[in-house]
């Protein structure tokens, strides 16, 4: 399990919706691990808790596969990956002061993850192609996504719509898995937090506090992130500069895994590796902590009529929503015909179940590759 997260810490670029698209394949899909409606279940609990949909999503899996221990590797092995890459920019940035151009390198990437994308939407919807209820609030909550309705709203309206009106609650399936109860807390986390905070002194301490209150309140899309950022480190502290902000955010885009991976850039920049190690734990500790106390849960909710209700009204907005991020997604992926070419390959073999995602990300970067290579294209 913790081998699978790492590599999938290397391989996910494109956004949480691309992020859980491939954990669908991975552990639904090839796996078994858990069900569709386990997954869904899920899907809906990263979206009503604070923090990274992605990240959390891997916790509650972890959680789900081998209990706390689980939850504490499943979430570091994706995070790790995007913290180190993250971290080596940062240093050739403190150097160059500019970012590699890097924009090429993803050309070929953003069809083939919205291919992934797509066959894990087709399969999460098609289990419930009969149920209209369901289906009319997942469009709904698209629509209104994509008019600009604030996504909390979206997400809590359709949660207590799926409450309210009667529907097809239907009964739990049979886990896919059972699940391991043991180990400790995940707070153990925050001890190698707190001592390198008050070893480091300085600026430590406080930023290991900034990024902890945003991991805590983050909801929504990368832009209340910028402005959380924005607020607390250049206008209050000036402890960054505009472009600085700007190219910290661009970074977190460009690498795999989750775009919080920002902290550790701007951690670097403010206090060095030290900077870089307390914010990349205090901005992700409070997601460990959210799905540990809200994992056990999710069961008790399914088996009540009411509560599983709302759990279905809340899978169908967040399925919106992915609907709408998906849509943003295409918009910047699809730019050419080569695009569209590599999305049209791609997508028959993101629906054979018993391929390996990773290999069509491999495959649209080379693709991307040679495209450029041959029509010196540059997006």
């Amino acid at each position: 399990m913790a081998l699978l997260f790492l590599r999938l810490g290397f391989t996910s670029f494109g956004g949480p919706a691309a992020h859980v698209a491939l954990m669908e394949a991975e552990v639904v899909v090839r796996r078994k691990w858990v069900t569709r409606e386990e997954f869904l279940d899920l899907f809906a609990a990263t979206n009503l808790i604070p923090g990274p949909n992605s990240t959390e999503m891997a916790i509650h899996l972890g959680y789900r596969r081998a209990g706390t221990p689980g939850l504490v590797a499943a979430g570091a092995c994706f995070i790790l990956p995007a913290a180190l890459i993250t971290a080596g920019f940062a240093m050739a940035y403190e150097r160059l002061r500019t970012l590699p151009a890097l924009e090429g390198l993803l050309y070929g990437l953003k069809p083939a993850m919205l291919s992934i994308v797509l066959a894990a939407m087709a399969r999460l919807v098609l289990p419930r192609k009969k149920d209209y209820f369901f289906l009319s609030l997942g469009l709904a909550a698209a629509a209104a996504s994509v008019l600009g309705v604030n996504e909390i709203g979206v997400l809590f309206g359709g949660a207590a719509l799926g409450a309210i009106v009667p529907g097809s609650k239907k009964p739990p399936e049979k886990p896919a898995a059972e699940t391991k109860k043991a180990g400790s807390s995940p707070a153990v986390l925050a001890f190698p937090l707190a001592a390198s905070a008050a070893a480091g002194g300085g600026k430590l301490l406080p930023l290991g506090l900034f990024f902890l209150k945003v991991g805590s309140i983050l909801y929504g899309s990368g832009y209340v992130l910028i402005a959380l950022l924005r607020a607390g480190l250049v206008t209050e502290r000036g402890w960054l500069t505009e472009a600085e902000l700007l190219d910290a955010v661009a970074i977190g885009q460009f690498t795999p895994g989750p775009v919080l991976s920002t902290a550790t850039f701007i951690g670097y920049l403010i206090e060095g590796p030290a900077g870089a190690a307390v914010a990349t734990l205090a901005i992700f500790l409070p997601s460990f902590v959210f799905v540990r106390a809200s994992a056990p849960i999710l069961p008790k909710m399914r088996a009540a009529p009411r509560l599983a209700g709302l759990l279905d009204g809340a899978a169908a907005a967040s399925l919106g929503l992915l609907v709408a991020a998906t849509i943003a997604l295409g918009r910047g992926a699809l730019v050419d015909l080569p695009a569209w070419l590599i999305l049209a390959a791609a997508l028959p073999v993101a629906m054979q179940p018993k391929i390996n995602a990773t290999w069509i990300v491999i495959g649209g970067a080379l693709a991307g590759l040679a495209v450029r290579a041959v029509l010196g294209h540059s997006p």
